[in-house]
């Protein structure tokens, strides 16, 4: 028997006795915390928000501790090499998205995705609403400006797709700051954020999923490598199983968690984390996920994405899904 093994049976023994006896799980997990919890941490992609809800939610409802863990969740920001720090075993898990999964297996990155947070991608396309865009297509021939970031997947298929396009597309340089200003600005956005923050400062806007132009990468993707399923697999059993009890917690009852993110980044407000955690459940439970689980995926959604990036020579040759991603 592993000494891993051991001690999560230990943990469980106890907490089971103590539960037993009259103590709920959360009491009775805080009286086994002195037991020897095994660590990993996770390393985000961005700040504290409310697509992270389900990890934090973990975190502050002692989900994690439940399952004899200790995780550290490590913030991001800006370009933090999430993928990179993964492949190189600076850390054991992170964030990520599905397309920028299966580009690092491209290049020789043993990285899988493990729990995919958002079934339907919320990245989007904000427009400011007098000017009665009905789609997407609409932006891309009319004129104007559109602010994206260059070289990114959904950017490519987006000019792609509307190939012969009146817009403008200009550098994305972060914030909202352009949009507030000039009417005829678009730019790019997460659904759950960006718009939220344009309408604080009175702006009408209409926002546009690129999912719903039949690019839709799962994100918010918890990653590992093939060597920890290998040599780790109750760790990730468990960090999974966390996470999924963590999310589901947290799209019930989300204020305690907000509370914890807003405290760990004062720049979002917790009302912004409410409506941002109200908006996105339809992203994150659906139809799917009622049959198979919060969190899963499937290989057509995986094969799909594969043969887009091989379309827009963003990878070289065809991976097959199931060395992506696995369900646990």
């Amino acid at each position: 028997m592993s000494t891993e093994f051991s001690k999560k049976q230990l943990f469980s023994l106890v907490l089971s006795v103590l539960i037993f006896c009259g103590l709920d799980d959360v009491v009775a997990a805080d009286a086994v915390s002195n037991l020897n919890l095994r660590e990993t941490k996770i390393a985000l992609n961005w700040k504290p928000e409310a697509e992270f809800g389900g990890f934090y939610s973990a975190q502050a409802n002692d989900l994690f501790k439940k399952h004899a863990l200790k995780v550290d969740i490590v913030t991001g920001g800006a370009g933090t090499p999430s993928v990179q720090m993964v492949a190189s075993s600076q850390f054991d898990f992170g964030i990520a998205s599905a397309d920028e999964i299966a580009i690092a297996q491209s290049h020789g990155a043993k990285v899988v995705a493990i729990f995919a947070t958002y079934q339907t991608n919320t990245q989007g396309i904000m427009t400011h609403e007098e000017r009665h865009f009905a789609n997407l297509s609409d932006v891309f021939k009319s004129t104007g400006k559109l602010a994206m970031q260059k070289g990114l997947p959904y950017a490519l298929y987006l000019q792609e797709k509307f190939a012969s396009f009146k817009v403008q597309i200009v550098p994305y340089l972060g914030g909202i700051s352009n949009f507030l200003v000039d009417k005829d600005y678009s730019q790019q956005c997460f659904v759950t954020s960006e718009p939220l923050s344009a309408e604080k400062k009175s702006q009408k806007v209409k926002t546009f999923l690129v999912a719903d132009a039949g690019y839709n990468p799962y994100t918010t993707v918890l990653i590992t490598r093939e060597d920890v399923i290998k040599n780790k697999r109750e760790l990730v059993n468990d960090v999974v199983a966390a996470t999924r009890e963590g999310l589901a917690e947290y799209l019930k009852r989300p204020d305690i968690t907000n509370a914890l993110m807003n405290k760990l980044n004062p720049s979002v407000d917790l009302e912004t984390l409410r409506q941002s955690a109200e908006i996105q459940k339809k992203f994150i439970a659906t139809s799917e996920t009622e049959k198979s689980g919060l969190g899963s995926m499937t290989a057509a959604r995986w094969s799909e994405l594969v043969d887009q990036l091989l379309s827009l020579h963003l990878i070289k040759k065809k991976i097959p899904a199931e060395e992506l991603f696995r369900n646990f």
